[in-house]
């Protein structure tokens, strides 16, 4: 099956990523991102709106199991916040992240 438009570029909040070029974009700046954090964001990207666990992500974005003692996930968003925004990422206390759909 070949791949559509719709799975070569994600667009939520102002935010675009382009899969093929692996290019990243905020209200049309582009922005460097290391490969974790356009995996990360693409995951986000994916799931416009929907609360991620860090066990979901740690999978994701690692392919590893969920280690209670890492906080691998959390400086990953942290940089995320830093480079496109804090407002965009919602921490859900207990729960995991969320992107907001809205910027």
């Amino acid at each position: 099956m070949a791949a559509t438009a719709a799975t070569l570029e994600l667009q939520v909040a102002g935010v675009r990523l382009d899969i093929r070029t692996r290019r990243a974009e905020v209200a049309g700046r582009e922005v460097e991102l290391t490969a974790k954090e356009f995996t990360l964001l693409e995951t986000f990207l994916r799931h416009p709106g929907q609360v991620l666990s860090r066990e979901q992500l740690l999978s994701n974005v690692w392919g590893y199991d969920f280690d209670p003692g890492s906080n691998v996930v959390d400086v990953y968003v942290g940089y995320l916040r830093r480079k496109l925004g804090s407002a965009r990422f919602e921490t859900v206390r207990g729960m995991g992240y969320r992107m907001r759909d809205q910027p």
